[in-house]
């Protein structure tokens, strides 16, 4: 019988943030809606963080969160509630109130475009199993050997994979548009940069297979061989 039978340990998982600037349900759920058909496989019952910092107009939170969540995402907090009444309508709905600085901002609808230089780099010298998750913050990262299909890689800065990248790689996680990724075999689920993302059937098929370097041009996903 171990000592304990419960842990409660620090981790880090990446989210989604939908920053919204009005609280019209329709609206809301239209672009949802849109966004869903765009990326299915990505945003199906889809975590995320609601950011209504930008949000004037009066908010009735229980419409808000049941048109996203019919849009078949899952909200799992609030961040940017500047409202006390607010607050405790959420609240009183069982969700968190979050800082940002509490979540790994992906921000696949709206991409921040802080500054942001990582200061060291993390060396990982093994491979990276389905279902792991490697997060390198503050840092590059550098991945010696294979990441495979259902693990997921990030990195504050730049990726760097000397192996066969089967799985997630997302550079740049904390709104670095001059972050890279580099790898020697390209075989991803989806690649990101800053937010800004591709699925596997959006990648160049001559690419697979191949080595590869994933950059920002523009605000738009550009790949080129490696050498």
């Amino acid at each position: 019988m171990p000592q304990s039978l419960i842990e409660i340990k620090g981790s880090n998982f990446t989210l989604a943030v939908i920053h919204l600037y009005t609280s019209r349900s329709e609206i809301i759920h239209e672009a949802l809606i849109k966004k869903n058909i765009q990326n299915p496989i990505f945003l199906k019952n889809a975590p995320v963080v609601v950011n209504i910092s930008k949000v004037y107009e009066s908010v009735n939170w229980k419409k808000l969160q049941h048109t996203i969540t019919e849009a078949g995402l899952h909200v799992i907090g609030v961040s940017g509630c500047k409202d006390e009444k607010l607050k405790t309508d959420i609240t009183n709905c069982g969700l968190p109130l979050l800082s940002e600085g509490k979540v790994i901002n992906e921000n696949y609808f709206i991409t921040s475009q802080k500054q942001y230089m990582p200061v060291k780099t993390r060396i990982i010298n093994t491979p990276i199993r389905s279902g792991q998750q490697i997060y390198a913050r503050d840092s590059d990262l550098i991945i010696i050997s294979s990441v495979s299909e259902g693990a997921e890689v990030i990195s504050d800065g730049n990726i760097h994979i000397y192996g066969i990248l089967r799985g997630r790689a997302l550079a740049g996680a904390s709104g670095d548009v001059s972050s890279q990724i580099f790898c020697a075999n390209l075989a991803a689920e989806l690649v990101s940069i800053a937010g800004y993302y591709w699925i596997s059937n959006q990648i160049p098929k001559s690419f697979y297979g191949q080595s590869a370097r994933f950059n920002l041009n523009d605000n738009a996903l550009t790949v080129e061989s490696l050498f």
